[in-house]
């Protein structure tokens, strides 16, 4: 995967030096470098980047007020002299935050985070889209649509797919990798031992999922996520 990237920062040194680790790694494309980021603003507009290397205290438009304008799909790795930004640039999604003088090594660590990022959301495109997955199960691959499922539920090393026609699949997994597979918000981790089709669900029951006479918990833990589905979905 080759992952599209400029680098925003009115420091000629640093943006160099910059350019010279993007240049060494090989899953990173150079598709721009700007001094400010209303300069970037005009050329982005026709010519997106997926992973923005962007310096936070820059005149006329900080890196900050910037990163509140770009779209989601665009991912910010911030780069700064300034301890003090870290919290706001986490409040805008940040995929990381790089202390200046940046290390090669730093920049290789944040720049796999992005390439982690990127891989999981497409490999979740690509699910959604195809609504099906092959799943490993007792030496086999079993295809599983994705609006078969009910729900899945995680046993130590292993997890169950519980099906709408009353199959249940069994497979050597990872919650969190399949967590990380499935598209979102669909599929909602309710426990740590539950992901939800969150379509599917029948009842809501004192904060419980009911599919027939199964109750799934939600636990504090992942409350949050799933009362924005249920708001986003009620009628009031």
């Amino acid at each position: 995967m080759t992952i599209n990237c400029a680098i925003i920062d009115d420091e000629p040194l640093a943006a160099g030096l910059l350019k010279s680790y993007v240049e060494r790694t090989p899953f990173l494309n150079l598709i721009g470098t700007y001094g400010s980021a209303l300069e970037a603003m005009k050329e982005l507009r026709d010519h997106p980047a997926q992973l923005l290397f962007l310096d936070i205290q820059m005149p006329e438009l900080s890196g900050i007020e910037f990163a509140k304008i770009l779209p989601y799909e665009t991912k910010i790795i911030f780069t700064t002299a300034f301890q003090q930004y870290a919290i706001e640039g986490y409040k805008v999604s940040a995929l990381d935050y790089l202390m200046k003088p940046i290390s090669y090594d730093d920049f290789l660590k944040a720049s796999n985070k992005a390439l982690d990022w990127f891989s999981v959301t497409q490999r979740q495109q690509a699910t959604a889209q195809d609504r099906f997955m092959f799943i490993k199960s007792d030496y086999k691959l079993v295809r599983v649509g994705l609006d078969d499922i009910l729900y899945i539920e995680g046993l130590k090393d292993y997890v169950r797919f519980y099906l709408q026609d009353g199959t249940k699949v069994m497979s050597l997994m990872n919650m969190k990798k399949l967590e990380d597979y499935l598209p979102r918000p669909e599929f909602l981790r309710t426990h740590r031992s539950y992901i939800v089709h969150m379509t599917k669900a029948q009842q809501i029951d004192r904060f419980r999922i009911v599919f027939g006479d199964e109750h799934i918990p939600i636990s504090d833990s992942y409350k949050e996520d799933c009362q924005q589905f249920f708001d986003n979905h009620t009628l009031s």
